[in-house]
């Protein structure tokens, strides 16, 4: 299972990568095996604010639909349009070309409640 040591993590199986003051967030290599293959991803929230926990998407997949939630707190700059036309990026690619959204986060204290890479391994 492919867990980037360079990247935080939720226990609901986000990633985020900090860039700046800019958060990258995706769902990890093991959420999109548990998933299935992924047929779309609806995500409607760009140019909102959100509390940490609060869903900012869905990720639909043959059989199944989850929930995707903000790992910090903060405003949804921008959205990976790639998804619209190939959700599957997710699939083969979830911590680069799969990414999901970009945002400000507004609270840096919260990025110390996230998972290591090590220690999101030990929960999976």
């Amino acid at each position: 299972m492919n867990v980037p040591e360079n990247l935080k993590f939720t226990e609901d199986h986000e990633w985020v990568k900090v860039d700046g003051d800019v958060a990258v967030v995706g769902i990890t290599d093991f959420a999109q095996s548990e998933l299935g293959d992924i047929v779309f991803v609806d995500i409607q929230t760009a140019g909102e604010t959100l509390a940490k926990g609060e869903v900012f998407g869905t990720i639909e997949a043959v059989k199944t639909v989850a929930d995707a939630f903000m790992p910090v707190s903060g405003e949804v700059l921008e959205v990976n349009e790639a998804l619209d036309g190939a959700p599957d990026l997710v699939n083969s690619d979830p911590y680069e070309a799969g990414w999901m959204i970009k945002i400000k986060f507004s609270d840096a204290s919260e990025f110390d409640s996230l998972l290591t890479a090590q220690q999101y391994k030990e929960i999976i």
